[in-house]
């Protein structure tokens, strides 16, 4: 299997208490929020890749430049859209973009590498020694 540009992804949630500015702490109103609106970015992208990978593999995201342009209150259906831009060797570039039922509501570009799972990993674990 393998990534390629034009791999479209989706994934949807509905505002409520929990993933509002003030749950995040990332602002004082309760609106859907920044950090929940790029949670749902990398979701989107994220699930997309998996099925294309080989056993074994996952992809990290590494950047994300967005904008949030427009508030969702709570109660409201929220989603985001991804799609492959660029596959260059492992580094992966995509286009996002959320959603509330009114319109776009934030977009930008996401960068993500397929890494080996294990190697990963072991990588990561070794902060903890010594």
């Amino acid at each position: 299997m393998s990534v390629t540009v034009g791999l479209k992804g989706r994934a949807e949630t509905v505002v409520n208490d929990t993933n509002t500015a003030q749950a995040a702490c990332s602002g004082a109103l309760p609106v859907f929020g920044t950090p929940f609106m790029c949670a749902l970015m990398e979701e989107a992208a994220w699930k997309s890749i998996a099925p294309h990978l080989e056993v074994g593999q996952s992809t990290v995201g590494t950047k994300l430049d967005i904008t949030h342009d427009s508030a969702t209150p709570v109660g409201m259906t929220v989603w985001a859209e991804s799609e492959v831009t660029e596959v260059d060797g492992k580094r992966l570039v995509l286009k996002v973009t959320a959603y509330d039922e009114k319109g776009p509501i934030g977009q930008g570009i996401h960068e993500r590498f397929i890494v080996t799972d294990e190697r990963f990993l072991a990588k990561c674990t070794k902060k903890l020694e010594g």
